[in-house]
């Protein structure tokens, strides 16, 4: 790890010099390449149902996908602990892919969005810190997130180019969302990118959040009543398949994901619950 931490902090001073060099693209890619395999052989990474947690984090996550009738899972989600070689930094995401090629498209979504990501963040804070006009420390909570915001950006422009070049996929009628969160210490990010397909929530008559047939209220109970955390996503999950076959009748099931994250350690009483979760459609 300690190797992986120099190659990190060096990042940032060969970014600037790389980018001239590579005409657009990250020159961070190949450090952050390693990173994403030195995180997997230390099981910081979780790309199916399972859980996460590490040894000293006080993060804890439960992940949980269940195919529904309509033929492949097309959902694909990913966890990553000490995301970037970052004790305090937390990626995950789930992606809902359609189509008939969705679920190669969620798939290849999952792999590079995070690093691409990781790639781009880092290159603007070696852009900031060069900057005599930024100054991050002015206000931390806020340039951070605007210093997110346009990483998100512009990663996703990324790759959204990379999947229209692709030549075995056919991303013209295929595709996938990507409901993603950056936990980066105190500070939480949620990116939500999709079609017309893809719903994070709907707004009620009284204005509160709600999914189709799971509100707000119910998935909290639900994972907040769950004795064992590690199975708190595929309770969420089966509740909500029951839903839906309750609800509406006649209508094949989707696949449904959850990521449930534990912010602080036992008791769970006092926990603070963020859902991740491709909703339910």
């Amino acid at each position: 790890m300690g190797h992986l931490s120099s190659m990190f902090n060096g990042l940032a001073r060969s970014l600037l010099i790389k980018k001239g060099r590579n005409s657009g693209n990250c020159g961070g890619r190949e450090a952050a390449d390693a990173m994403a395999r030195a995180a997997k052989k230390n099981e910081l990474i979780l790309r199916s149902s399972g859980i996460v947690n590490v040894d000293g984090s006080n993060n804890f996550a439960s992940v949980f996908s269940r195919r529904g009738e309509k033929g492949a899972n097309q959902d694909c989600s990913v966890v990553w602990e000490e995301f970037g070689c970052q004790e305090d930094m937390m990626f995950c995401g789930v992606f809902d892919g359609h189509g008939p090629w969705g679920h190669f498209v969620a798939k290849m979504v999952r792999e590079t969005m995070p690093l691409t990501l990781l790639c781009n963040w880092q290159e603007m804070l070696a852009e900031a810190s060069v900057d005599c006009e930024f100054d991050l420390e002015s206000d931390k909570k806020l340039n951070s997130f605007n210093i997110w915001k346009h990483s998100y950006l512009k990663t996703c422009a990324t790759v959204d180019v990379d999947l229209g070049q692709h030549r075995k996929i056919d991303s013209f009628y295929s595709g996938t969302t990507a409901l993603t969160i950056v936990r980066q210490g105190d500070l939480l990010v949620v990116a939500n990118v999709g079609d017309s397909r893809a719903v994070l929530a709907t707004t009620s008559d009284d204005g509160s959040l709600v999914w189709d047939v799971v509100s707000n209220q119910e998935a909290v109970q639900i994972v907040s009543s769950t004795p064992d955390q590690a199975k708190s996503a595929k309770r969420l999950v089966e509740h909500a398949v029951h839903a839906w076959k309750r609800k509406r009748r006649g209508i094949a099931t989707d696949d449904i994901s959850a990521i449930c994250l534990f912010f602080h350690s036992p008791p769970l009483s006092s926990q603070q619950t963020h859902l991740v979760t491709k909703p339910i459609q």
